[in-house]
């Protein structure tokens, strides 16, 4: 038996362009000679559709598809995932395409409604596993979810399936395909049935797809597995195996995702072009390469403003960047627009005083964005955005937040390695080795205000990704003051990231779909 996995990179609601990607991968999967074929789970509508669900027009348009794409399925029987209405609710459903139709429905299990998942929102669960005869062996049928949990499969194995077969959606973090494949595994060894595994894999809003589908045998072997962050049809043989990509290093896998993320979100919302501002730190060094890389650098424009209180250091590291990478370099002083400001609310002083020069660079960003229809890229961290080290309508504002979910060391950590991999300075390492530093007042340093990044992001780690309390963390060893202030800032900054534009998740816990916390909220703890 032969198998082709197709990972393909749908967009949400494009029912068109969708369908022409299904085809063109059933006509690849053809070639091959493949005798059975997996797409994603709900490949005809991308995935996740959220609200369109709800959309009785969207949702019959989407079966209308399904039937189109098995009208067009003579060759190889292909699963297909679809949306599909039954009596009993919308189904999330894998549609069985074979002859010319749709031989047979299965209908999603397992509901995930953690994390970034909503489908008991929209979906009613299927109540029966479904083993049907296949391309000349017994198939059960699973989506995503399904696979997660041990009893639909054993359930499937009773039923005398020979073979498992999931769909999936399944959005990455860092660390999620290798902990994803040693789950399959042991869902396989456990039943003795080999197991097809098939995911989506770009970008959607601030969700990823890693694609890396598999192929196990019942031992959990694996005996092929697609590449991870592009477009890919796996073919394999079910007795003789087929060609094993393995997994990229942490820090490249976190580099591929980011790089994903940022092109799928600017080429699926129509921006041909970015522009961020380059301050010359390492923040938006590092936002200027991942640009420079997802976009091309010629679609890039990289904008210095400095102030009385930039240094020539960074102003010089600024252009240094830009020039490494390629990207156009404009310097747009924002010294007179201070003065301007001064005149009109004389006073200002202290926080205010800094706050208005991040958001005089926020203004003049937005309005490149308005004349030129450039993606403005806020280039913000995760430590700063759980401890609210911003400001909102300054550094906040913009389209996508690309290292959103990365925290600072991290921030370092990805510097250092690009250099590596460019074997030269990417970025310059005067950037990489000056004290962070946002610039806005006289010798100012992110360590005046915060914990060092180490110990703060270690502390963040605990607190955000793993919900551990103040008490189990001084419990731990961790300094009782770095902790009580960091907890303190972290409960104080929701407002903030409620408004900061959407980016890459990375981690089990990004803040937005993962961590919903209440703005007004009293609990310390």
């Amino acid at each position: 038996m032969r198998l082709a996995l197709a990972q393909i990179n749908t967009v949400v609601g494009d029912l068109d362009g969708n369908r022409e990607r299904i085809l063109a991968a059933l006509a690849d999967a053809r070639a091959a000679d493949a005798d059975l074929v997996l797409l994603p789970e709900l490949a005809v509508t991308g995935y996740p559709p959220e609200d369109l669900l709800l959309r009785p027009a969207f949702v019959e348009a989407a079966m209308e598809s399904a039937r189109e794409i098995a009208a067009a399925c003579t060759g190889p029987v292909a699963l297909v995932g679809t949306p599909w209405a039954f009596e009993e609710g919308l189904a999330n459903a894998c549609a069985v395409c074979a002859d010319g139709e749709i031989a047979a429905l299965y209908r999603k299990r397992l509901l995930p409604n953690y994390g970034v998942f909503d489908e008991a929102r929209y979906f009613a669960p299927g109540d029966e596993p479904l083993v049907l005869p296949l391309a000349g062996r017994r198939v059960g049928l699973t989506v995503c979810e399904d696979v997660w949990q041990p009893g639909p499969a054993a359930e499937l194995a009773a039923a005398g399936a020979e073979l498992l077969a999931n769909l999936s959606a399944s959005p990455f973090h860092v660390g999620k395909a290798e902990d994803r494949e040693e789950m399959l595994a042991q869902r396989a060894r456990d039943n003795g049935l080999p197991l097809a595994f098939c995911n989506a894999v770009g970008g959607q809003d601030e969700l990823l797809f890693d694609g890396h589908s598999v192929l196990l045998d019942a031992t959990g072997k694996v005996l092929a597995r697609a590449p991870g962050f592009e477009e890919h049809l796996l073919v394999a043989d079910l007795d003789g195996g087929g060609p094993v990509v393995p997994f990229a290093p942490p820090l490249e896998q976190m580099w591929r995702a980011l790089t994903v993320a940022l092109r799928d979100y600017a080429g699926k919302n129509g921006f041909g072009e970015a522009v961020l501002g380059i301050s010359g730190g390492i923040d938006s060094a590092l936002v200027a390469a991942l640009a420079a890389e997802a976009l091309g650098p010629e679609r890039v424009h990289c904008v210095s403003m400095p102030s009385r209180y930039s240094s020539e250091g960074t102003r010089t590291d600024a252009r240094r960047v830009a020039e490494s990478i390629g990207c156009d370099f404009r310097e747009l002083a924002i010294e007179p627009i201070v003065g301007a400001f001064g005149e009109t609310l004389p006073g200002l002083a202290g926080l205010a005083a800094e706050n208005l020069q991040a958001r005089i660079r926020g203004m003049l960003l937005m309005s490149l964005s308005n004349t030129h229809g450039w993606l403005v890229l806020a280039t913000g961290n995760k430590s700063e955005l759980s401890v609210g080290y911003s400001t909102l309508y300054g550094d906040l504002a913009g389209g996508f937040a690309p290292i959103k979910d990365v925290y600072k060391t991290d921030v370092f950590r990805l510097a250092r390695w690009l250099n590596e991999r460019a074997g030269r300075e990417l970025i310059p390492v005067s950037i990489i080795e000056r004290p962070p530093s946002a610039e806005l007042r006289a010798d100012q340093r992110d360590e005046d205000s915060l914990p060092p990044y180490e110990l703060l992001d270690a502390v963040l780690e605990e607190y955000v990704e793993h919900d551990r309390s103040r008490e189990e963390l001084v419990a731990d060893g961790f300094d009782p003051a770095v902790v009580e202030r960091a907890l303190a800032l972290v409960d104080r900054a929701e407002y903030k990231r409620r408004q900061a534009p959407p980016g890459v998740k990375l981690r089990p816990k990004a803040f937005g779909r993962d961590r919903r916390t209440p703005i007004t909220n009293h609990w310390r703890g």
